[in-house]
C-alpha cells in the first residue's frame, strides 16, 4: 500500500477497494423500484379483476393498454437490473481476481440486455395480437 493509501481510514481503504463500486447503491435502488412496480403490477393485473384471473382475449387487450403496457416494461428492466447485479455481487464475492472482473461485467451487460431486448419484443408482439 501507498502511503496515502494507509493514511486513510481503514473503512475508506475498503470502499476504495471494493469491486461494487457504486453499483451496491444502484442494486438498492432497483430493489426498492421493484417493491413499487410489483405492488403496481399485482394491483393492475390481479386486483382490480373480478376473481383475480383474465381471460386470453383480456389479457391481450389489457396489455395492449400504453400504461400497462409500460408498467410491464419498466417492471422486466428493474428485474432484470437487480438480478443480474444481485449475481454479479454473489460472483465477485467468490473472490475473482481483478483481470475476470471486466469480462463478468461484459456477460452480465449482454445477458441483460438480451433478456430485456427479448423480453420487450415479446411484450410488443402480445400487445400487438
Amino acid at each position: 500500500m501507498t502511503k496515502a493509501m494507509t493514511d486513510r481510514p481503514a473503512a475508506a481503504r475498503t470502499r476504495a477497494g471494493n469491486p461494487a463500486g457504486p453499483l451496491w447503491l444502484v442494486q438498492a435502488l432497483s430493489g426498492f423500484l421493484l417493491i413499487l412496480v410489483l405492488f403496481l403490477h399485482m394491483i393492475a393485473h390481479h386486483f382490480v379483476v373480478e376473481g383475480g384471473l383474465r381471460t386470453f382475449d383480456e389479457v391481450i387487450a389489457y396489455v395492449s393498454n400504453p400504461v400497462i403496457f409500460t408498467i410491464t416494461i419498466i417492471f422486466l428492466v428493474v428485474v432484470t437490473l437487480h438480478a443480474l447485479l444481485g449475481l454479479r455481487a454473489i460472483i465477485l464475492d467468490l473472490g475473482l481476481g481483478r483481470s475476470a472482473q471486466r469480462p463478468v461485467n461484459w456477460l452480465l451487460t449482454v445477458v441483460g440486455l438480451v433478456a430485456i431486448a427479448y423480453g420487450i419484443w415479446l411484450e410488443i408482439t402480445v400487445a400487438s395480437m
